[in-house]
């Protein structure tokens, strides 16, 4: 371990005035790099998502940290950020960390790292170990094109039109959600984009109970009702051919919304979001309906 960590620091050394962006392992801690572990033991500063499970990788590597641990997290890093640079202004190599995975992806990182090129202060990131392309790669889902999109939506409206947003969309699509969540979310995926879409739920991923559930996303919301726990990730699998939709055949379903208050052109444009439809023909289509 002692000569590949001199071979790391030999061949790329980590910047003294810099901020270092460092993946780290979703679960099983040997998925740490070589040079993650060379940062966690030289750095001065390390700026943690939760000081604590940062602490615990350390120790599950054998590293002693020397560094000033400061917490650095969702309700605080846009006041942090200002406190890293200015450490790494002053000659200090600040290293950044989150629970799992990469600072900056769906974590916190991304204010530091602006504040950082706004001061020209140095940048430079540890590749490593990131949810998103490990649960695209076990999906067994076609995803040779895909949208990280982030977590999902919490109300149930915004949550409609987040998934008509990838209705038609030929691209994969992956996103976080949480476990108490994840079965109203598969719900509404099905609702919105045909519960015979294939997509795939990955758990706990690295860790001891790691699983990947596939099926439709009518299949896997039921499976989901009955109760998840973990760190959670969806997949969800582009369309693969494009659907003509015929506006004649959608006519009742504006019309529906219609009824219920909406203004005619609100509701097409709903529908159309829901159908892949185009919004002017179904428009057209519903008016020429209604002259007879």
């Amino acid at each position: 371990m002692e000569s590949l960590l001199a071979t790391a620091a030999a061949r790329r050394p980590l910047p003294q005035g810099g901020i270092i962006l460092a993946a780290t392992p979703l679960g099983d801690p040997l998925d740490a790099s070589i040079r993650l572990i060379d940062a966690l033991g030289s750095a001065d500063v390390i700026a943690a998502e939760d000081t604590r499970r940062t602490r615990a990788l350390a120790d599950a590597l054998g590293i002693q940290i020397q560094a000033l641990v400061l917490s650095n997290f969702d309700h605080n890093e846009n006041d942090r950020a200002s406190q890293l640079v200015n450490f790494a202004r002053e000659g200090k190599r600040v290293l950044v960390v989150t629970d799992a995975g990469m600072p900056s992806v769906s974590d916190p990182g991304f204010p530091v790292v602006q504040a950082a090129y706004e001061a020209s202060v140095p940048v430079t990131c540890l590749p490593g170990p990131s949810a998103v392309p490990t649960s695209l790669a076990l999906s067994g889902l076609g995803v040779g094109k895909f949208a990280f999109v982030g977590f999902a939506p919490r109300k149930d409206g915004a949550r409609r039109t987040f998934f008509s947003t990838f209705l038609d969309a030929t691209h994969a699509t992956c996103f976080f959600e949480s476990p108490h969540r994840l079965a109203d979310t598969l719900g509404i995926a099905a609702e919105v984009m045909g519960g015979d879409r294939p997509a795939a739920v990955c758990r706990e991923l690295t860790k001891r109970f790691e699983e990947v559930k596939r099926g439709t996303l009518g299949e896997l919301a039921e499976w989901a009702a009955e109760g998840v726990k973990g760190e959670i990730s969806v997949v969800i699998e582009g369309r693969t051919e494009a659907i003509a939709v015929d506006p004649e055949q959608l006519v009742d379903k504006v019309e529906a919304k219609v009824a219920d208050g909406q203004r005619l052109k609100d509701a097409c444009g709903e529908v159309a979001q829901q159908t892949g439809a185009s919004k002017r023909e179904l428009y057209e289509a519903v008016l020429a309906q209604r002259n007879g």
